[in-house]
């Protein structure tokens, strides 16, 4: 079956951002200009996916009014003359069709999904982190998607982490099919680095068979009394295949305070209109920091 839905966790408070994040959701702090959670519907739909369920919390509307139509913003602008910004406030709007469901509880990451039971239906769907950003030539959850349309079963990212990080993520055993593709033998939340079996650690997506679902409404709570993916994940891959992809592309943490700057000014350094200037007044830092060394 066609993956034609996302499911994007947003229900979190945020707090590796804080104070900033006391009142903005994290998932509308920006990139340059644009929101990490624009980044993330972008990235959907060009994956060829035209529904976006985003799970939100009482502190989250200033999500659903990003994607929806400002009449008066739009009509201020028109009038003006300013086609370009009036373009750029229209692009959300048209990128996929959106629905919200409110997570009442933080009852973990695994009952966030689960949340979006009848937004999906029995379909097959995408789940991607609303704080994660992948830049690559052909979008992740497009590489994803072909891996499932290929082999069938459910299909996380991964990607390699330095050892000091193993302990920070979810990390899959790999059986290895090809350079990239894996199938997964086990996946262990965060482990200590000694009983890690790999340094292959779960990013930014997974392409989940409806199964899962009813996976997660039998799961358990496990950790802090949460329903957490990572244990459905587990129950799956007991009875049917599971495979993790080593996607192409540079990945950033944008929940993380020194990726999110990285983010920043990789971003701009690439815009016509900010490069130029960004890259200037940095090789002019470095000067400064040079002649007092």
């Amino acid at each position: 079956m066609t993956v034609r839905t996302a499911v994007i966790p947003a229900a979190g408070l945020g707090t590796r951002f804080l104070p900033a994040t006391k009142s903005v959701p994290k998932e509308m702090l920006a990139i340059v200009d644009t929101p990490v959670i624009q980044y993330v519907v972008e990235e959907a739909a060009s994956s060829g996916i035209d529904h976006v369920v985003v799970i939100t919390s009482q502190t989250k509307r200033a999500i659903e009014d990003h994607f929806d139509v400002h009449q008066e913003l739009e009509q201020r602008l028109e009038t003006m003359g300013r086609t370009d910004d009036l373009a750029l406030v229209r692009r959300p709007t048209e990128l996929a069709s959106m629905t919200y469901v409110r997570q009442g509880q933080p009852k973990g990451n695994g009952h966030a999904v689960l949340c979006a039971r009848a937004a999906v239906g029995d379909h097959p769907f995408a789940m991607i982190w609303g704080d994660d950003i992948v830049d690559a030539e052909v979008p992740c959850i497009r590489q994803l998607i072909d891996v499932y349309e290929q082999f069938g079963g459910a299909v996380t990212g991964v990607m390699e982490v330095a050892d000091s990080d193993v302990s920070k993520y979810g990390i899959v055993d790999p059986e290895p099919i090809t350079d990239r593709l894996s199938r997964v033998r086990a996946f262990v939340e965060k482990p200590p680095l000694e009983q890690a079996p790999s340094n292959l650690a779960q990013v930014h997506a997974w392409i989940l068979p409806p199964r899962i679902f009813e996976v997660l409404e039998h799961t358990a709570p496990g950790k802090d009394g949460e329903i957490w993916l990572a244990d459905a994940i587990d129950q799956l891959i007991s009875e049917e295949p599971v495979y993790a992809y080593r996607f192409e592309g540079r990945r950033y943490d944008a929940g993380n305070k020194l990726e999110f700057l990285q983010a920043n000014i990789d971003f701009a350094l690439r815009r016509p209109d900010l490069g130029p200037g960004l890259r200037a007044y940095m090789e002019s830092v470095l000067g400064r920091a040079g002649s007092r060394t």
